[in-house]
This record gives structure tokens, C-alpha cells and sequence, in this order.
């Protein structure tokens, strides 16, 4: 399918976040997907790691990205540039949500916390 609509992508939520896969395998992709998220404000992503690269495009808000323990502020059109198994957080500093879309280099994306356990995405159970 090679336009997808985004109003028809089912939504899931984790403390303080919105989440659509907006591309996957149900595509036919078979090394990456993308992600679109909001981050309301004070919000953030769990600290975490995955076994690809991940570029992350800022479309609206801003706030701070920790990548192995270096702290980096951040405002809207930023783009973020993760490396491989890089442990991350992302944190929402502004007042308004933050508005994101997430490329990662596998699929399925499989997340792990900082210290390696298995963090189990809401999404992608069946």
C-alpha cells in the first residue's frame, strides 16, 4: 500500500505519549519502520535502547535528548540522529506537546531498557 492515511492508524498511548506506526510490515517494509508520536509536555520516552539507527525529525515543540549520558536541547525542525544500541531518552521541555515522526532501522522494532531487559511495546502486542 503505497499511501497510507494517517487519521485511519490506530493510536496507543504509554504515560505521556502518543503513538502510530505509520509504516511496517502491513506495508510490505521489511528493514525499518516509522513512527509518528506526540510527547505532551513534561512528558518523555522511557530511557531505552534498540539494535538499529534511529533519525527522529522534530516537527513541533522542543526540549532535551540524552544519548549515553550526553544531554543535548533541542527546538522545532531539529533533526535527531541516534547510533546503534544507543541508550536514549527523549524529554519534552516546552509547554505545548511535541509533534515527531521516528525512522527506525529494523522491523519489528525491538526496544530494551537502558540496562538490556526486554521493554515490550503496547503496539506490537498480539
Amino acid at each position: 500500500m503505497p499511501v497510507v492515511d494517517n487519521n485511519k492508524v490506530p493510536h496507543f498511548a504509554i504515560p505521556g505519549i502518543n503513538h502510530q506506526t505509520v509504516a511496517d510490515a502491513r506495508q510490505g517494509l521489511k528493514t525499518m519502520e516509522v513512527w509518528k508520536q506526540t510527547i505532551v509536555a513534561g512528558g518523555s520516552t522511557p530511557v531505552h535502547r534498540h539494535a538499529c539507527e534511529e533519525v527522529i525529525v522534530i516537527l513541533k515543540g522542543s526540549g532535551k535528548v540524552t544519548i549515553e549520558g550526553v544531554e543535548t536541547r533541542f527546538g522545532p525542525n531539529s533533526t535527531l540522529v541516534l547510533p546503534h544500541d544507543a541508550v536514549h531518552q527523549i524529554i519534552n521541555t516546552g509547554a505545548d506537546d511535541m509533534e515527531l515522526i521516528a525512522a527506525l532501522g529494523m522491523a519489528p522494532v525491538r526496544v530494551r531498557t537502558g540496562d538490556g531487559a526486554e521493554l515490550p511495546l503496547p503496539w506490537q502486542v498480539q
